[in-house]
């Protein structure tokens, strides 16, 4: 890692360098990690106090993993090896990531919005690897914990960096543009989500516009501008605001769209660049907006139309985001990472190009503040009018239920269950071949639970 040596890493953190000897001040780390399991040989650990674990207790079995040395808030009684004493570990995390950016001059974009970051990471980085070697937040690292993590993964070979980054209240996104400083920002849409901490739209637009605050002064934003909200950020950044969507007026338009199902669709695009016959594998109308959103970056990083094209074909699907998993009679569309009342939406309409019965286990959407209760209502409504089941699991989808039950057709069940336990006898009794089940909440109603159960049991 360019520059991350134990002197850098203590002058950068404000830390205090403890037990190493002079020959070894100037080693470049190889890796940095905060979890002790993935620690080798030459990195550097940092040593977190977090609700499950103390770092601090996984010192002594770092430095026998050959760890280069050990950033800590408490020094250890036994040292084995160097270690950097600061005051707070997460924000020396947070310090040391910020300075490794300031090493490299690579590309780097950052993708935000409500709805469709991983995938449009995923479209991104799937795309720019056509023509260059591409560094990207892997998984759901884009808080943050996760997002110094990404940047500080970032090797020498990479050419390209694609961060994704989420927050939930103000301030957050300050806090990641100041450490990632993007070249390239793309915002995907601003939908109703954390309006616990952000109250309504208008407040998701001021947060997740704080990526602003550090973008490069040359660089350029990329946004749906089909979203009524961030549409209106076109008169602050004119021509540095490039828009993608459906609607004539954007600069890069999708046209003459085809639906394969749930193999995903077909279109054309032109404005900034003219391609046809673009086939996107991942299932859902809103998946070729995060293609068009890959396209107008790539055509600003120099990518050929014809690589672009090729590059789409390659991008797969992410676990837990529309993720389909096909088993001995049916199909489980595994969406079940995190919900809000649009990418519920989103979900159903996918769930419609599905052949035989459509059964949607929905579940608790979290952190949409005062008016949750009406969300899931509204949600109930809508999806009762999109199944031939609706299985509502959770004490706010009690919500969802009675709004499916004022709203529904004469041939949809509704059923209505506190806790997911009571699902899987009931899963048993209505599964006929060629179902196909829709599993999708917030990622704290643990709904991954219902996958597994799935895969083992209709395998």
């Amino acid at each position: 890692m360019k520059n991350i040596t134990i002197e850098n890493i203590s002058r950068v953190c404000k830390g205090s360098l403890h037990y190493a000897q002079e020959e070894i001040k100037n080693i470049e780390a190889k890796g940095v990690a905060i979890d002790s399991r993935k620690v080798e040989e030459g990195y550097i650990f940092i040593a977190v106090k977090g609700e499950r674990a103390d770092g601090h207790s996984f010192i002594s079995q770092v430095f026998e993993k050959r760890a280069l040395a050990v950033i800590c808030e408490e020094l250890p009684k036994e040292p084995k090896g160097p270690c950097i004493l600061v005051e707070n570990s997460l924000q020396a995390l947070k310090d040391l990531a910020e300075f490794y950016r300031s090493c490299f001059t690579i590309p780097v974009i950052g993708i935000t919005g409500s709805v469709g970051k991983t995938s449009t990471k995923e479209f991104i980085a799937g795309v720019l690897s056509e023509k260059y070697r591409v560094g990207k937040t892997q998984g759901n690292f884009n808080n943050e914990i996760g997002l110094p993590l990404t940047i500080l993964s970032i090797k020498k070979e990479h050419e390209v960096a694609v961060l994704e980054m989420g927050i939930s209240d103000f301030g957050e996104m300050h806090r990641l543009s100041k450490m990632a400083k993007p070249d390239y920002c793309v915002l995907t849409n601003i939908g109703q989500c954390h309006l616990e901490n952000l109250n309504d739209r208008d407040g998701v637009l001021a947060a997740k516009s704080e990526i602003f605050d550090y973008l490069n002064p040359k660089g350029y934003i990329y946004v749906n501008g089909d979203d009524d909200k961030l549409i209106t950020l076109k008169t602050q950044w004119k021509e540095r605001l490039i828009t993608f969507g459906r609607g004539e007026d954007n600069d890069l338009i999708a046209y003459g769209e085809a639906s394969r199902g749930l193999l995903g669709s077909c279109c054309n695009m032109k404005g900034l660049i003219e391609l046809k016959n673009v086939f996107i594998n991942l299932p859902g109308e809103h998946m070729v907006l995060n293609a068009l959103a890959a396209t107008a970056v790539a055509f600003k990083l120099g990518l050929t139309a014809q690589e672009i094209v090729r590059g789409m074909k390659k991008v797969e699907r992410v676990s837990g985001r529309s993720n389909l998993i096909p088993l001995k009679e049916c199909m489980v569309i595994d969406d079940c990472y995190n919900a809000n009342p649009v990418s519920m939406e989103a979900a159903l309409e996918l769930l419609q190009q599905a052949k035989g019965r459509k059964i949607a286990i929905l579940g608790d959407m979290f952190e949409l503040g005062e008016k949750e209760k009406e969300m899931h209502y509204k949600l109930g409504a809508y999806a009762a009018k999109k199944v031939d089941i609706l299985i509502c699991i959770g004490k706010l989808s009690a919500h969802m239920y009675e709004g499916a039950q004022n709203h529904k057709n004469e041939k949809t069940e509704i059923i209505y269950l506190e806790e997911k336990d009571k699902l899987y006898h009931y899963l048993e009794k209505i599964k006929k071949p060629e179902d196909t089940f829709l599993v999708k909440a917030s990622h704290g109603m643990g709904f991954a639970d219902i996958i597994s159960w799935m895969e083992s049991n209709f395998s």
